[in-house]
């Protein structure tokens, strides 16, 4: 009884020091991206919170209010999906660990649930998400060529008044 007690005292010793390990490496992380039209950067701390929002280039100055809203948006999902990774990367291997050994793949966490689509959102490999697709539609808004000027006013004016 005594050998079970030391080793489930030793077991709770290690779990508490890798979780402050792991809480001081959260503590301390930090993500930044980029819009794929380089115009926004942001960065997000270990919860997903945005800690910082930059308009480079000036390229904002240019940008319709949706299309500056989209790219916003896209950086900070892409900076937050790269955290929530970053999250399961260091807390997947705590939440697996038990005095008998590694616990079972389908008794870990569902990280599904906590993170929602935010893991699968901006994966890279993947079809088109609601964001890309958002950023697609304001692009081609943006290549449709402008509508054809009215009759060729200056040229009717100048014969009306030379004539």
């Amino acid at each position: 009884m005594e050998d079970r007690v030391a080793q489930a005292t030793a077991h709770l010793k290690a779990t508490e020091e890798a979780v402050a390990g792991a809480r001081g490496e959260l503590d301390a992380a930090s993500v930044t991206a980029r819009s794929a039209d380089r115009s926004v950067r942001v960065a997000v701390g270990s919860k997903g919170e945005l800690t910082s929002l930059e308009f480079l280039d000036g390229k904002y100055r240019n940008m319709a209010a949706p299309q500056l809203s989209a790219s916003v948006l896209e950086a900070a999902n892409t900076a937050r999906a790269e955290m929530a990774r970053q999250v399961v990367a260091v807390l997947d291997p705590l939440t697996r660990m038990s005095a008998r050994g590694p616990v079972p793949e389908r008794m870990g966490v569902d990280w599904g649930s906590i993170f929602g689509s935010l893991l699968s959102e901006t994966s890279v490999a993947q079809e088109p998400t609601a964001m890309s697709r958002l950023r697609d539609e304001i692009h081609e808004d943006e290549d449709e060529p402008p509508a054809a000027p009215p009759a060729d006013r200056g040229t009717a004016g100048k014969r009306q008044g030379g004539a």
